[in-house]
């Protein structure tokens, strides 16, 4: 029987979300809360004699597609962990996509996550506690999403994680618009908007994100403003979640879905009417779904 293994690939949104000053490599430092929600793409890898390949299907797949294979982040976390332990020989990963594409919910990071979650759980020689490390080179949020945790504070490149006690699960509530952001737009948006900035990370204390009421006030995202000031849709859904009693609200990393985190599961009826917008039900993870292995 040949090797496989199937995992969900779970969607995240930042509950705190601070861009540093730009380092001399080019990239941004971060500090951000993660949270993984239960919405997720379906991910299955095979190990294969030689080859390796990727195959997405799935309602979340755009009219215009993916784009070429060899940019797929799960490919390339494939490639990552097979070139640096020297195993499998090949593989082919199938991913059936739920997560929306160019939303800043993290779904091509989960997905290269989920893809080193499941090698290492069908490897003769698993890596453990330094997948993290080995997802670095991959961006910012993969190191999270290879980490078997739901809820993490992380700073610097994504890769500096202190994982933390889950909070209890809430609804959540998401509007994806019929635009995507790209995150390198949203980047260019917000240094501009900067001219020369330098910041250095708070410390943030784990108490001050163990409860709700606590994580709601210091929720903020550093992309609000700059995002919505090119698509001022995003105001407006932002807005539309606060006054139906959304706890926090804000956008989901650099953009363009919204999320709104309610205490109680809110009648999304009253909701239909924003225009562009497709309106997404789910809540937030208390469990990182397991690598189900089939050697």
């Amino acid at each position: 029987m040949t090797a496989s293994a199937r995992v969900t690939a779970q969607a995240k949104i930042n509950l705190l979300l601070r861009v540093l000053a730009r380092e001399t490599s080019g990239y941004h430092s971060i500090e951000t809360v993660f949270l993984r929600l239960d919405l997720g793409d379906d991910v299955t890898v095979r190990i294969t004699a030689s080859g390796r390949t990727v195959d997405c299907d799935g309602d979340a797949i755009p009219a215009g597609g993916l784009g070429p294979p060899e940019q797929n982040l799960a490919l390339r976390a494939g490639v990552t962990y097979a070139d640096a332990t020297g195993w499998p020989p090949g593989f082919a990963i199938e991913i059936e996509k739920h997560i929306p594409v160019g939303a800043g919910l993290g779904g091509g990071s989960a997905d290269a996550g989920a893809v080193l979650r499941a090698l290492d759980a069908l490897s003769p020689n698993p890596l453990g506690a330094r997948l993290p490390e080995l997802a670095g080179a991959l961006g910012a949020d993969v190191p999270f999403m290879a980490l078997d945790s739901p809820m993490s504070l992380a700073w610097g490149r994504g890769e500096r994680l202190f994982p933390l006690p889950v909070l209890k699960p809430r609804p959540v509530l998401l509007a994806i618009p019929n635009f995507a952001v790209a995150t390198s737009d949203a980047y260019a948006w917000l240094a501009a908007s900067r001219g020369e900035y330098v910041s250095q990370a708070a410390v943030i204390s784990p108490d001050a994100v163990a409860t709700w009421e606590a994580m709601a006030g210091v929720a903020a995202n550093d992309f609000d403003d700059v995002v919505a000031a090119r698509f001022p849709i995003l105001l407006v859904i932002r807005d539309d979640l606060r006054r139906h009693d959304a706890d926090i609200a804000m956008l989901s990393g650099s953009g363009s879905a919204v999320f709104g985190v309610f205490t109680t599961a809110p009648n999304i009826g009253v909701f239909a009417g924003t225009p562009d917008a497709q309106w997404i039900e789910t809540r937030t993870a208390v469990r990182v779904v397991r690598v189900e292995p089939n050697q």
